[in-house]
């Protein structure tokens, strides 16, 4: 692995979440390789995770918080939500983020939409899904992906406070998943929302399930090391 072809510098990464997310720019930090990214958070105000809340948040907040990451001049930016960019369709979290790029000055990447490549390059025939959100925002996860895999069924633990949605310990995820995927068939499994500790659950999830596992936040550090790992 190199360095980006057309940098002598690391890549820097400028991360959108909602205000309250304790997680994803943690995940990055430790995931990514620090001689090969740097990381810069902005902030979305955000404190309830529900489907008018994340309409305000990406109207109201977002494009402040892009034109400010905007300053440091950054090479890509995500758009570290994933529930909100799924509202309308993986079509959709594509315009939000070429809103938000166009407002950085850089190219964007959306959670959902790095989710949904994830899944088609595993070629999984049959996936299943777990959330800490409410039904609504489970099922709009669920219909984002639908595209490019079977969903046999998507679970929630209906959290709503958006801060608390990093409560659930990963032992606390392996067993949800557990208690609600036990008989049914699925040769993959998608663990979406980026304040989650899916990420540290991963390893002990396939484990446990059988299956390989794809996280909101694994999904979109896959989709950067990628572009590290060009040849030059």
């Amino acid at each position: 692995m190199s360095l980006h072809p057309h940098l002598d510098r690391p890549l820097r990464v400028a991360l959108l979440v909602p205000s309250s997310n304790t997680v994803m720019e943690n995940d990055l930090h430790r995931a990514l390789p620090k001689e090969l990214f740097t990381v810069h958070t902005g902030r979305m105000f955000l404190t309830e995770t529900t489907r008018e809340q994340e309409i305000r948040m990406i109207e109201d907040f977002a494009p402040k918080a892009a034109s400010d990451l905007g300053t440091l001049e950054p090479d890509v930016l995500v758009f570290g939500c994933t529930s909100a960019g799924s509202l309308f369709g993986v079509e959709y979290d594509a315009q939000v983020c070429q809103k938000l790029g166009g407002l950085a000055q850089c190219e964007a990447i959306g959670v959902i939409s790095t989710v949904a490549q994830a899944l088609a390059e595993s070629n999984f025939k049959k996936i299943a899904i777990i959330t800490p959100y409410n039904e609504d925002l489970t099922q709009s996860v669920a219909k984002a992906v639908e595209k490019e895999v079977s969903v046999v069924g998507a679970w929630g633990m209906g959290i709503t406070h958006n801060v608390a949605l990093a409560d659930p310990t990963p032992e606390h995820i392996v067993a949800f998943a557990k208690s609600h995927l036990s008989g049914l068939v699925f040769d993959g499994l998608f663990v979406s929302c980026t304040n989650f500790r899916s990420y540290e659950a991963k390893d002990m999830l396939e484990q446990s399930l059988g299956v390989p596992v794809v996280t909101s936040n694994s999904s979109v550090v896959q989709a950067l090391l990628k572009r590290v790992a060009r040849p030059a």
